[in-house]
């Protein structure tokens, strides 16, 4: 059949490609723009964790499912004029429960079981804007396919248009939107967007009764049905990267910071794979991609063994996920299915992509005490490599046999030797891990070797440093706490993530046991920053009341006089479970059997406490992701409604990847409160010295503060021209900007 000429084209079919054009994008636009928007509204209910956003994810893939679940149904068995009426229905119903707000319906977040918590809050608050524009996609390019336009057979570019939205909303959310409105400013702005697409759904709607002919106007779309192998393909091309993408999130949000900056990154990058790589004409050269996969791959093992540059190391985490979603969403362009069953084929590849993060968001911290998902992950991203799969049963037989098999053989006699105890592997592992790492770079161009090599060196880096037999992993919906044996057994330490949370001298120099009284140690060293805040305190003989945020190993309480009155306030109860493990430290049942431990998130427990301090601590900024909710002016008024009157409020800002500095002298500026800054420098990062730290103090008069002096390091807090944080407004992107290209502290 020959196609249409423009010139016969009616009025209404002229309009068609871009006006669906354009609501695709504005439709997509305001889906990705929700994400990040509400995510960022709802944080402060569970202390910043990346936790959040995961189960976020997950959240708005299953309606996404949903939605285009509706899309199938509709455009499969209702007539044309009726789909159109019915959605038009569904989103002026949506528009009138508008604007977006957190529900209050679920009260507040529970000690345990947050993710149910989480999901019930996001579908009473969300649930009904996210579903009525989360089938639009499918459901647009379905209408587009009966308007008798020249392009109608093949509609797939409106997804590469969808995707455009959605990388844009994304893209310019941080740049933009997050640092230029308030949060309520930013619902106000949506619903108004949502209005335009009222208008701009019309409008296609009304374009598709117009050109599709009057004998099928009243019929639904037959489509054939799919091969369980096409479906089976959909699913699993679908899932890897879906999967990868909150596994990449988490952990880059866990080494920066929890905010939707650091989370849409991964998101939009996966949005834009969609947009390079869904048309007959990818934009990246092919060949490129699949040989950036095994060589970023690689990298990501060096970078676990060596502590890269930031930007290098986040550069290679991002790498290999973007060239892997490319990958794989090339292989699901090959397999598109004809317009006929478009709906099914997006019902099912967003099927797969719920799957994908249930099992990294969901499942992963059930299963899993360490975040293994992400070498599993990134093993199956070579194992199914097309080289791979397109591989003859001689070359495995040639390669791939005698690969599995040394480098089985080397890992099990690591494993075994380190075991048993019989002699320090370390020295051979990672020379291992190395061959390892540049064998999957290309060193050996084969890909049944990188693909071989890639689960078998990560198995070397669980061994490295003991971390198999040595240490314990314990995982929570607040990340994965790790307790290791450090410096040739003298010390044992609890770390989140890449930071330290509290250490304990377990043995001498000598390697006899150690059978003192606990000595706090890292951050938390006599000799220290912060010992030295709890020191300048004035004693009282009545005892002193202090309030510390982030519970750790507990090493503070240590510092303190024999008659203080400890409260401790901590968000994990597994950080509870350590850190008063008798067998594990001994700070608490030492220093402070009669401690007091609140959980739940400081902001509210604290807020809901009758009892004011002589000295309150925010320490829950030390760790790479930091709780923004906590350094805001809304977050200081509860603190300082909390402190007596000759109190002391100390913020410790530590951080490796933010300067805080000026973020906390400006809340104290905004408050009327006095501040000084003190930034101790240590010439060694070994456990048994003082940690480099940076604390700030703060006081209602300059009395308090008066022996915070010049002489031992303290100087007056400098805001500079820095902006106050509020709970609808923070600027991570400019604190970390003056962290690494601005030489501040």
């Amino acid at each position: 059949m020959l196609k249409q000429s423009t010139a016969e084209y009616s009025p209404a079919q002229n309009w068609a490609r871009p006006a669906f054009t354009l609501t695709v994008f504005v439709s997509a636009f305001l889906l990705f723009a929700i994400q990040p928007m509400f995510t960022k509204m709802v944080l402060p209910q569970l202390g910043g964790s990346p936790g959040v956003w995961s189960v976020a994810m997950v959240f708005f893939q299953g309606l996404l499912l949903l939605g285009y679940l509706y899309a199938h149904l509709s455009s499969t068995y209702l007539p044309t004029r009726v789909a159109v009426l019915l959605h038009i229905v569904i989103l002026l119903i949506t528009f009138i429960s508008l604007p977006i707000a957190v529900s209050s319906g679920l009260g507040k977040p529970p000690v345990e079981g947050q993710i149910f918590w989480l999901i019930g809050v996001f579908t009473l608050s969300v649930g009904l804007p996210f579903f009525a524009v989360a089938g639009n996609g499918p459901l647009l390019q379905a209408w587009f396919a009966r308007t008798g336009h020249k392009d109608a057979a093949d509609p797939y570019f409106l997804y590469a248009a969808s995707n455009l939205g959605s990388f844009a909303a994304l893209l310019l959310y941080p740049v933009l939107f997050e640092i230029t409105l308030r949060l309520p400013q930013q619902a106000f702005a949506w619903s108004a967007g949502f209005a335009a697409l009222i208008a701009c759904i019309a409008g296609s709607g009304f374009i598709t009764t117009k050109t599709q002919s009057a004998a099928t106007l009243q019929t639904r779309t037959v489509s054939s049905p799919l091969s369980t192998t096409k479906i089976l393909q959909y699913i699993g091309l679908a899932f890897v990267p879906s999967a990868l993408l909150v596994a990449v999130t988490s952990h880059i949000a866990t080494d920066v910071a929890s905010a939707p900056f650091i989370w849409i990154v991964p998101l939009a990058l996966f949005l834009l794979t969609f947009v390079l790589i869904f048309t007959d004409r990818p934009l990246v050269p092919l060949s490129a991609i699949y040989q950036a996969v095994p060589v970023l791959a690689g990298g990501i093992l060096l970078s676990k063994l060596f502590q890269l540059n930031f930007v290098v190391n986040i550069f290679i985490h991002i790498g290999f996920f973007f060239a892997t979603a490319l990958m794989y969403h090339h292989l699901l362009y090959t397999l598109r299915p004809e317009a006929k069953n478009l709906t099914k084929f997006y019902l099912w590849m967003s099927f797969g992509g719920v799957l994908g993060g249930i099992f990294s968001g969901l499942l992963a911290p059930y299963i899993f005490n360490s975040i293994l998902e992400y070498p599993i992950l990134v093993s199956m991203v070579m194992l199914a490599h097309p080289a791979i799969i397109k591989a003859s049963r001689n070359d495995w037989k040639a390669l791939g046999l005698p690969a599995l098999i040394i480098a089985g053989v080397v890992t099990t006699a690591f494993a075994l030797l380190q075991k048993s105890g019989m002699a320090n592997t370390d020295k051979f592992i990672v020379p291992a891990i190395i061959i390892g790492s540049f064998f999957v770079m290309g060193a050996f161009r084969h890909n049944i070797i990188r693909a071989i090599f890639i689960p078998f060196t990560f198995v070397l880096l669980a061994l490295h440093g003991g971390n198999a037999f040595g240490t314990k992993f314990m995982r929570s919906f607040f990340g994965v706490d790790r307790i290791s044996i450090e410096e040739n057994g003298q010390f044992r330490v609890l770390s989140h993530g890449t930071t330290v949370h509290g250490a304990s001298r377990i043995a001498n120099v000598d390697g006899t046991p150690y059978t003192g009284a606990p000595i706090p140690l890292s951050y938390y060293h006599p000799d220290g920053v912060l010992a030295q805040t709890l020191k300048l305190l004035p004693d009282n003989a009545a005892g002193r009341d202090v309030g510390i945020v982030g519970l750790g190993a507990g090493a503070h309480v240590c510092n303190g006089k024999p008659n203080d009155r400890f409260t401790y306030f901590e968000i994990d109860s597994l950080v509870e479970k350590i850190a008063t493990d008798k067998s594990e430290f001994q700070f608490l049942s030492t220093c402070a059997p009669n401690l007091k431990i609140i959980l739940g998130d400081a902001r509210l427990t604290l807020q809901d406490q009758p009892q004011q301090f002589d000295y309150l601590l925010l320490d829950a900024f030390s760790s790479d992701s930091i709780p923004t909710h906590l350094l805001t002016r809304e977050a200081l008024k509860i603190y300082a409604a909390h402190l007596k009157p000759n109190g002391l409020l100390v913020f410790h800002i530590s951080n490796r990847h933010m300067e805080l500095e000026t973020v906390v002298a400006a809340l104290a500026q905004d408050a009327g409160l006095v501040a000084k800054d003190r930034l101790l420098v240590s010439k060694t990062d070994n456990l048994a010295d003082a940690y480099s730290s940076e604390a700030m103090v703060m006081a209602k008069s300059a009395d308090t503060l008066a022996q915070f002096t010049p002489a031992i390091g303290w100087t007056n807090a400098d805001p500079k021209s820095t902006a106050v944080w509020t709970d609808d407004y923070s600027n991570i992107p400019a604190s970390i900007w003056r962290k690494y290209w601005n030489g501040e502290k």
